[in-house]
């Protein structure tokens, strides 16, 4: 699922990565109210009685290779980021899907790669054990967020802006996707003009074409945390499609999975940095 392609950073690697780093941990996009600070816990998510959580190990270090492949992966303890910009933890734990969203990130959050490994104590590990994968990631996410701040000095504030987007809809003629069972592992592969997916929800749709339609997707299906299976072929509207009869990306959204992409306007948030430091030391 993850581009290869190092320190190449289109707009095709870009959805990509984002696409990882949003479902990697099977994580909620996060949804921040107006004014929040960047790294804090959102405002009424967290109780004052419980424990904030936070990972014992933390160690950063910039990788300088040229042709060791990126990687992400979730471990029972933490996880493991190998030879990835720090735009990637960034725009992943804050659900920056658009370059249009975020403002003041440094050039170098881009252009320089970092391998990133984050674990918790052993009684954290055995708990996350009977959690679900939502679970975990609810909890999870906000210790990423605090590698950010503690590590980073990042500071942030959200605003919300008036856009266009593109509202996701069951087409007229019905859904067309095969609905998977909930247990089942979830898949993905991306091979250019085609994606095939097993036991997915609709936001594998939502985060891996706003690239492609410009504009940040926003589901209207209603079909909640429901898992396909599908495949999907279309032709990319900036090369070649590999198949001559592939239609564009719209149609094939329509033709082959019975969703629609609307246009629309709508409230989408940005993150405002203010600072953000290469990461100290460990």
């Amino acid at each position: 699922m993850l581009s290869r392609l190092v320190n190449v950073y289109n707009s095709h690697v870009m959805r990509k990565v984002i696409l990882i780093g949003a479902c990697w941990l099977f994580l909620p996009m996060p949804a921040f109210a107006q004014g929040t600070s960047a790294g804090a816990q959102p405002k009424g998510t967290q109780g004052a009685s419980e424990k904030v959580h936070s990972y014992e190990i933390v160690s950063i270090k910039q990788n300088k290779t040229v042709n060791d492949p990126a990687g992400m992966r979730s471990l029972p303890d933490g996880f493991e980021w190998t030879n990835i910009p720090l735009e990637s933890l960034v725009r992943g734990t804050y659900g920056i899907i658009m370059d249009s969203q975020v403002s003041g990130l440094p050039d170098w959050a881009r252009r320089e790669n970092y391998d990133i490994v984050a674990k918790v104590d052993a009684d954290t590990a055995e708990r996350w054990k009977k959690l679900s994968a939502k679970e975990r990631g609810e909890e999870e996410l906000p210790m990423m967020r605090s590698i950010l701040a503690d590590r980073c000095q990042f500071k942030a504030h959200q605003e919300t802006k008036e856009l266009p987007v593109y509202d996701l809809v069951i087409a007229g003629g019905g859904l067309k996707m095969k609905e998977a069972p909930a247990n089942e592992v979830p898949t993905e592969t991306m091979n250019g003009d085609q994606m095939t997916v097993h036991a997915m929800t609709i936001d594998t749709i939502v985060l891996a074409f706003p690239y492609t339609v410009g504009r940040v997707i926003v589901d209207k299906t209603g079909l909640g945390d429901k898992k396909f299976d599908f495949e999907l072929k279309w032709a990319p509207d900036d090369r070649p499609s590999s198949d001559d009869a592939a239609p564009p990306l719209l149609t094939a959204l329509e033709e082959q999975l019975g969703l629609k992409l609307v246009p629309a306007r709508g409230p989408v948030e940005m993150l405002i940095i203010g600072h953000l430091e290469r990461p100290s030391p460990n």
